[in-house]
């Protein structure tokens, strides 16, 4: 797909025309049809808030492919951005915050960090000799790596000054938005007007011929990589600033968006053609994808292979249109009226678009239900046995009250989770539940909703700095107690343990984490010699407990903070688990309370999965209603063991 002006020899009229325009202009045909369909097929779509939403979701994606746009046209790939656009963040929320440097200079420094990054890369390839590929995929590693170690795991408050990227001019122009087309703008013009730009063409046309025709090659290709560096620190900083914090795990697979929206925006992998305005318009392709397949209720795991099918699309398209003849022509060498004949394209275009889209919105005027039976569930996963029971016990009672559930998949990445909850918040849903993925996070999507007069309800975890109707819980902290009193007695008051932390900033890592400490203060025998986050994730609670036993192979005692990381642990204890070491976790899953049956786990804080999943609806249906509610509610926990495992119903 491109929107590159084309050069074609022959002179096609009528349908050979129209099919030469298509094929020219792939990528903006691809998001008028995709406005289209979503317009007729939700009604929530076409607000003027949603509109916005689809510009604030689409920002950080694009800046970061604006970026991967000049190593893209020159023949590179930049695997790092992601990486690189946490870790300008995370410096400036550290340096602004921790260290007391004034918010200006952390600014730079951030910029700086992202400039030094792209630098690095460029240095790697240019005079390192090493593939793109490899030296990216290493700064990927290095600058997630560094961001974890500034942050320790942690987010960092973002600097309330800078916080105001995330915010609205006049309270309704998203500053996102205005910073995308900003940068979008400067794209164009390094593209198109300069030296750089021309030569960013030259050399992924033909590097060996730009070097002969006397281009300093390694040169412009530090420049290039210090370019996209630049502008994943910009990505960062936006992003962060939506957030309301620096999160060291933010912008995972961010790099494969931009890629992917470059791409789809005509350039190719290959080099020598593509455009800031293709590019762009393969952002808000994604954008919105993801925004319409959430109105729809798809899955996250099934909107992952539309977007890949839409990728490989493109590039057939973009193959179909190159045997048609076509001549992509570099950024200010078209033919003359090649620009006004653009320009025309995209204005007839938008009017084209407009008023089908205003002709779709009549379908849908008498299409509303009752709001307040309208409720949207925004998990944090759906990859863990314990929040499919949420959302199997959220379901069930949703289906009892009447109550039309749209449910969510944050797939652990607050920014996604954030899409979603504005998502919702246009919507005009009735009420929502949030399971944060980060309770800082959280708080200026919630805060939206607020403002929008939607309760909110939170289940599992709290919302930090936001208003919510109630809290729907487990008491964290008691189970905490009651997961140390279980350790202390089996290993008789004295012994080493380690424990494995969860997804570092949620209110359901800290208020465990502070129950287990608070119960061992009472049992000053036993020893932790160890605390590593593990994620919630069983895998990484695997690898963690491994490397764990390395170093401390004489422990007698793991305590996970959800039973995932203890299984985990148990598979990496292997003969061990259930024998020389007592291993606890929290939540009593399925998985877990077999292995409590087996023996290889000797305990688990169980919760009632199902049961928050219900409680949380039946308080979001009344708190649309405007009924009372608690402002929090407390499900109770107790410790399974192998002797009374059998008489636990969950």
């Amino acid at each position: 797909m491109a929107t590159d002006t084309l050069k074609s020899t022959t002179g096609a009229s009528g349908a050979s025309a129209v099919r030469r325009l298509l094929l020219d202009n792939g990528a903006l045909t691809a998001l008028i049809a995709l406005v289209i369909a979503m317009s007729a097929l939700s009604g929530d779509f076409l607000t003027t808030d949603n509109l916005l939403n689809i510009g604030v979701q689409a920002a950080v994606t694009a800046i970061l492919a604006f970026g991967v746009t000049f190593v893209i046209v020159s023949a590179g790939i930049d695997l790092s951005v992601g990486s690189v656009a946490a870790l300008s963040a995370t410096v400036l929320a550290w340096m602004a915050t921790s260290e007391g440097v004034p918010v200006w200079i952390a600014v730079i420094l951030a910029v700086a960090t992202g400039i030094a990054c792209g630098l690095v890369n460029g240095v790697l390839i240019s005079y390192g000799k090493l593939p793109p590929f490899i030296a990216t995929l290493a700064m990927l590693s290095v600058g997630r790596g560094l961001s974890l170690v500034i942050s320790q795991g942690s987010p960092i408050a973002f600097p309330e000054s800078v916080s105001h990227l995330g915010d609205t001019l006049g309270g309704w122009l998203p500053v996102p938005v205005l910073v995308m087309v900003v940068m979008g703008l400067i794209t164009a013009l390094i593209l198109g007007r300069t030296y750089i730009g021309r030569s960013m063409y030259a050399i992924g046309g033909n590097e060996e011929a730009a070097r002969l025709s006397g281009l300093r090659v390694k040169r412009q290709k530090l420049a290039i990589y210090a370019l996209s560096g630049l502008f994943a620190a910009a990505a960062g900083i936006v992003l962060a600033s939506r957030l309301s914090s620096a999160q060291p795990q933010a912008a995972q697979g961010y790099e494969l968006d931009a890629i992917a929206a470059v791409v789809i925006g005509g350039a190719s992998l290959a080099g020598g053609t593509g455009k800031a305005s293709g590019t762009l318009i393969g952002a808000l392709i994604l954008a919105v994808l993801r925004n319409g397949l959430n109105l729809l209720s798809v899955s996250a795991f099934w909107q992952q292979v539309v977007i890949g099918v839409v990728i490989a699309l493109a590039v057939l398209l973009d193959t179909l249109r190159r045997k048609a003849g076509a001549t992509p022509v570099a950024a200010g060498t078209g033919a003359p009226g090649g620009r006004g004949k653009q320009a025309a394209t995209y204005i007839i275009a938008a009017v084209v678009a407009a008023a089908i889209v205003g002709a779709m919105s009549f379908l849908h005027n008498d299409s509303s239900s009752s709001a307040t039976k309208k409720v949207g569930l925004s998990l944090s996963t759906l990859n863990n046995p314990f929040f499919v029971q949420i959302e199997a016990g959220a379901k069930a009672e949703a289906k009892k009250l009447g109550v039309d559930l749209t449910v969510t998949d944050a797939q652990n990445d607050a920014s996604q989770q954030a899409n979603q909850l504005q998502n919702f918040t246009s919507s005009g849903l009735g009420s929502i539940i949030v399971n944060p993925v980060d309770s800082d996070a959280a708080g200026p999507a919630v805060r939206s909703a607020n403002k929008a007069g939607i309760p909110v309800v939170g289940v599992d975890r709290g919302v930090n700095k936001a208003d919510t109707a109630a809290l729907v819980a487990s008491d964290n902290i008691a189970g905490g107690k009651l997961g140390a009193k279980a350790m202390a007695e089996k290993l008789g008051g004295k012994g080493k343990i380690v424990i494995l932390q969860g997804l570092a900033g949620t209110s359901a890592s800290r208020e465990r984490g502070a129950g287990f400490a608070e119960g061992l203060k009472a049992y000053p025998g036993i020893e932790v010699v160890a605390r590593q986050p593990a994620d919630f994730d069983r895998t990484k609670g695997l690898d963690v407990m491994t490397n764990l036993l390395q170093a401390h192979p004489d422990i007698q005692g793991v305590f996970a903070e959800n039973d995932e990381m203890a299984l985990g642990a148990v598979k990496a204890l292997g003969s061990k688990a259930g024998t020389s070491v007592s291993v606890i976790g929290f939540d009593g899953e399925p998985d877990g309370l077999k292995a409590v049956k087996d023996g290889t786990m000797y305990a688990s804080v169980a919760q009632q999965p199902k049961e928050l999943g219900r409680i949380a609806v039946e308080n979001a249906l009344n708190a649309a209603e405007g009924k009372k509610v608690e402002k929090t509610v407390m499900v109770p926990v107790k410790v399974v063991t192998k002797e009374n495992v059998s008489g636990f119903g969950g």
